[in-house]
C-alpha cells in the first residue's frame, strides 16, 4: 500500500511511486530492479537497492505535487538524489535561477516544474538541448524553453544573424531628455 509520502515499502527501503497515498499495488521485486504495478500496468521502476532505511525517490512522481507546493522543491530529497545520479544538468539549474529571478521563487519554481512535465512527456535530453539553446540565445523564459523542445530543429527558424544594412537609412538620433530644465540650457521648454 502506498504511504503518505508517496512510496511503497519493499523489505527493508522505500520506493516512490506516482500514485494517490492508501492505492494498494503490487511489487514485482527482481535481482536488478523493483517493478511496482498497478492495475496490470507498471507505475513505477526503481534501480534495487541493497542497503537498509533507504529512499529510493524520482522526482518524476512528485512533480504534481510540487506545483502546488513549489516552495518545496529547493530542499526536496527526490531533487538531491537527482543531482547526485546527475540527472540535473547545470542548464535546468541556470533556467530555474533565471525564471526566479524575473518571475519570483513561487511563479519562477513553478515554471521550472512545469518545464519538467514537459520533459517527462518528451525526454530530458531534449529537454536540456531546449534549456541550453534557450539560455545561449538570450531566452530566459518558460515559453522560450517550452517552443524550442515542442518545434522540431527544421521547423525552427534559422539562427544566423540576417543583414539588415539597408534599414540604416530610417535610423534617427535619440531624442534629448532633459531632468531639470534650469541646468540645461540647450533643452527646450515646454509649457
Amino acid at each position: 500500500m502506498v504511504d503518505t509520502k508517496g512510496c511503497v515499502k519493499v523489505r527493508t527501503n522505500w520506493y516512490s511511486v506516482p500514485v494517490k497515498a492508501g492505492t494498494t499495488v503490487q511489487v514485482k521485486v527482481q535481482p536488478a530492479a523493483i517493478e511496482v504495478w498497478q492495475d496490470s500496468a507498471c507505475v513505477a521502476c526503481h534501480e534495487r537497492c541493497y542497503e537498509r532505511g533507504q529512499q529510493i525517490l524520482n522526482l518524476e512522481h512528485y512533480l504534481e505535487v510540487l506545483e502546488r507546493k513549489p516552495g518545496a522543491l529547493a530542499g526536496s530529497t527526490p531533487l538531491a538524489q537527482w543531482r547526485e545520479q546527475g540527472r540535473w544538468p547545470a542548464s535546468f539549474e541556470r533556467v530555474w535561477q533565471e525564471l526566479v529571478r524575473r518571475q519570483g521563487k513561487a511563479e519562477g519554481t513553478r515554471q521550472t516544474i512545469r518545464l519538467l512535465q514537459l520533459g517527462k512527456a518528451k525526454g530530458y535530453e531534449k529537454l536540456q538541448t531546449a534549456a541550453e539553446s534557450a539560455l545561449a540565445w538570450g531566452c530566459k523564459d518558460e515559453a522560450a524553453v517550452r517552443y524550442l523542445l515542442l518545434t522540431e530543429p527544421a521547423g525552427r527558424p534559422p539562427q544566423e544573424s540576417i543583414p539588415v544594412g539597408w534599414l540604416d537609412r530610417y535610423a534617427r538620433p535619440l531624442p534629448k531628455v532633459c531632468r531639470d530644465l534650469s541646468r540645461q540650457p540647450n533643452c527646450p521648454r515646454t509649457e
